[in-house]
């Protein structure tokens, strides 16, 4: 027994003055719980000045640990308080556990990483743990490693919203460009997120002075918001987010032509992908369809001008890009068709924005990238109950925390 015991005390790198009591295994159960103890008369260092105190009393507590083999594995152990000359009577915490929780730093550091994979009710069945203790869990290490974060070297910004739930609910993202990892979250969409970003972004050391760039969509509030609080970031309204709104553009019109014309009929994303990604089929009706020119479809048009607008960027110069998206332009606005004119106004009144990419080259496709994956965990999950749970699934899918610095073992 003593081998045994010796056996554990290492594989649970256990030190003085702590030591393996017990083991009970309990087939019938599936449980193993392994009872840690101390001698009597015991020194501790006291857990504010580190003073070498005595014993003074203990309680009985009890920690999930990793599984042993296909068992449940448990800690259990009588923790002191000390009584410290300088500070008085303290709980001294167990080193293989973080204060106040049920589980072992181990088995931590192995609920979080399947917490990112997983939907957090899935691992609650896999590992046997309450999903209120994981959530709980959760907070606390993202919260800590968040509080680590030095954001004082980032000078390109993307903000984008992303849906919370079914209906208007959203939250926005914050991104470094750079290093391509989200630095805040907010709820809502509203120019008053850029404001909590700023006081957030001071509190880890970042400089609003510092950011020269910032991408967003065309949203008034993201508009003002930059604005009012990022004086020296140049705003770039990306390829992304133009697209979005031409595609919308040339879907309102095939809806409407689709009264009249069947073979637009079921159709709609025939005209809002690029040529090169339709399929086999969805490229020989494509063609189909543009070879009936007695047919005059604005439909056909307004898909022509979506093509033109995307060749705009591979222009090879500041004043060729310029030159094109003024061509562009007039085209646009004299189609005689309202949604597509209505579009390139639009992207008039946001004029140098739209110009400004050539020089930031900032790319979104970083930020719907983050997107897709915040949009992938809450369809796994079935939503989120509360804006706190998805700020920390975001956090932790798409934020690149550092959990080491926060005492968990990696």
């Amino acid at each position: 027994m003593e081998l045994i015991s010796s056996l554990f005390e290492k594989a649970l790198n256990l030190e003085s003055p702590w030591t393996v009591k017990k083991i009970d295994f309990d087939m019938d159960k599936g449980v193993l719980t392994i009872a840690i103890d101390f001698p009597r008369g015991s020194i501790f260092p006291c857990p504010k000045c580190g003073t070498p105190s005595k014993a003074y009393d203990s309680t009985e507590k009890q920690w999930r640990h990793l599984n042993f083999f296909q068992y449940a594995c448990y800690l259990t152990a009588r923790t002191p308080r000390i009584e410290c000359k300088q500070d008085g009577i303290l709980q001294v915490e167990a080193p293989w556990a973080r204060p106040g929780a049920d589980f072992t730093l181990l088995f931590e550091s192995f609920a979080m990483m399947l917490c990112r994979e997983m939907p957090v009710n899935c691992v609650s069945r896999i590992i046997g743990a309450d999903d209120n203790k994981l959530w709980r869990m959760m907070h606390y290490y993202t919260e800590a490693a968040r509080q680590k974060e030095d954001y004082s070297g980032v000078t390109q910004l993307g903000v984008d919203e992303t849906s919370r739930a079914s209906g208007h609910d959203y939250v926005s993202l914050f991104v470094d460009l750079e290093k391509k990892r989200t630095i805040f979250v907010a709820e809502g969409k509203g120019s008053e997120t850029m404001t909590a970003f700023v006081q957030d972004f001071k509190e880890h050391h970042g400089n609003p002075d510092s950011i020269t760039d910032v991408s967003i969509d065309m949203s008034p509030a993201f508009i003002k918001g930059a604005e009012d609080n990022l004086p020296n970031a140049a705003v770039t309204f990306d390829k992304y987010h133009i697209m979005k709104i031409i595609n919308k553009a040339v879907d309102a019109v095939r809806m409407v032509e689709t009264k009249q014309q069947d073979l637009l009929r079921g159709q709609k994303y025939l005209f809002l992908k690029n040529r090169e990604n339709l399929t086999q089929t969805q490229l020989k009706m494509l063609k189909t369809i543009e070879s009936m020119p007695r047919l005059n479809l604005k439909t056909v048009r307004a898909y022509h001008i979506r093509e033109n607008f995307q060749d705009i960027y591979k222009e090879e110069t500041r004043e060729g890009f310029g030159r094109a998206l003024k061509k562009w332009y007039f085209w646009a606005t004299h189609s005689r068709i309202s949604p597509i004119r209505d579009a390139a106004r639009t992207i008039k009144r946001h004029w140098s924005g739209v110009l400004r990419w050539y020089v930031s080259r900032i790319n979104n496709g970083i930020l719907e990238g983050l997107n897709s994956l915040v949009q992938a965990a809450k369809a796994k999950a079935r939503g989120y109950k509360t804006f706190k749970n998805l700020k920390t699934i975001i956090y932790m899918i798409t934020g690149k925390l550092d959990y080491s610095k926060t005492g968990l073992p990696t």
